[in-house]
């Protein structure tokens, strides 16, 4: 049995305890794990007795506030070349965002020290979701549409723009429910299928993006899920899909390349046998695009009650796989794999 020994936050500015339960969930065989926030207690372990230990900083542009901290910064320095010297290996955390986003945007504190970033992936968002939703008492009712899509963006990210408007053009958007609250006209639901307690004006920026209100999902067909990126090197998966999984609803997804062969990948199935989905098979931006809209004009001509029957054990299948620790655990295992790994090369 080998044991791990993880600082899960050197500055303690992040979500230290989410981190924890996030590790908490591996089932790595002959691997142990033991985790603290709190830098000043680390003489109370017998920090040799390990094979591994991790310093875990956190990496997030919300950080920026800290650059012009003197103090702040003297102190991270200090304390980063003090856990280099008793053999820690770093972790840049930033579990919210893609790697593409990360190479992308400046993350915070800048400080060199050779580290492995920890990125979404596919694993933070489905942990965070079951986290979050393991005890909702949710109340869907498939029996009922009265709109085609639904369609959630916000940050006017250059390929939700392009689907956007394509969508529109092609008249795909006519009798949906959808909104881009980021626009400089921003479009919004209508307050009766809003998050309960938020006028439609007032949706945050951070904070609501994974609750979860049945009556949108109740009344529509499918979403269409607007990824966070679309690039053909990686797959990254927010609570942009597991909010449709949780809801047992049907949905065709703009994201990356190979994205729905992931998440069969994962255990998750998806509608190939109801609608096509060969735009995953797309690697190209512009193509995989019109491939999903020329996808959601064949669902509008599709009788949504038969294909909810059709799709009942599958729609229960995602819901039930998505709500399966053990298999979460195995994406869990994956990320944590990754800094073993790394560790061992260093």
């Amino acid at each position: 049995m080998q044991r791990n020994f993880i600082l899960t936050d050197i500055m303690k500015t992040g979500d230290h305890l989410r981190l924890e339960r996030f590790i908490a969930l591996h089932s790595i065989p002959n691997q142990t794990f033991d985790t603290t926030s709190e830098f000043s207690l680390l003489q109370n372990y017998d920090l040799e007795s390990y094979d591994r230990k991790f310093a875990v900083l956190d990496f997030q542009n919300s950080n920026s506030s800290f650059q012009d901290n003197q103090e702040y910064m003297n102190d991270l320095d200090k304390r980063c070349k003090l856990l280099h010297s008793l053999g820690f290996i770093f972790i840049k955390a930033n579990p919210w965002e893609s790697y593409a986003n990360m190479l992308e945007n400046r993350c915070y504190p800048e400080i060199d020290v050779r580290s492995i970033l920890w990125t979404g992936d596919v694993s933070w968002f489905w942990f965070y979701m079951y986290d979050k939703h393991l005890e909702n008492n949710f109340k869907f009712d498939h029996t009922n549409k009265k709109f085609d899509f639904l369609y959630l963006n916000k940050l006017p990210r250059p390929h939700r723009l392009s689907l956007y408007n394509r969508l529109k053009d092609k008249g795909v958007l006519e009798k949906s429910l959808y909104t881009f609250t980021m626009l400089e006209d921003p479009k919004r639901l209508p307050a009766e299928y809003e998050l309960p307690g938020i006028r439609p004006e007032d949706y945050p920026r951070w904070g609501k993006d994974q609750d979860i209100y049945e009556l949108p999902y109740n009344h529509t067909a499918c979403s269409i899920v607007s990824e966070t990126n679309d690039n053909d090197h990686d797959v990254f998966m927010t609570e942009k899909i597991w909010k449709p999984i949780i809801a047992q609803h049907l949905f065709v997804v703009h994201g990356n390349y190979l994205y729905l062969q992931k998440l069969r990948e994962m255990g998750f199935k998806t509608f190939s046998s109801h609608f096509d989905e060969s735009y995953d098979l797309e690697r190209h931006k512009d193509r995989r695009q019109r491939k999903i809209v020329q996808t959601c004009l064949d669902i509008t001509k599709k009788n949504w009650k038969d294909i909810y029957l059709q799709t009942q054990a599958l729609r229960q299948h995602n819901y039930d796989t998505f709500f399966d620790k053990h298999k979460l655990s195995l994406q869990v295992n994956a990320t944590l794999d990754l800094f073993l790994e790394f560790a061992d090369r260093s």
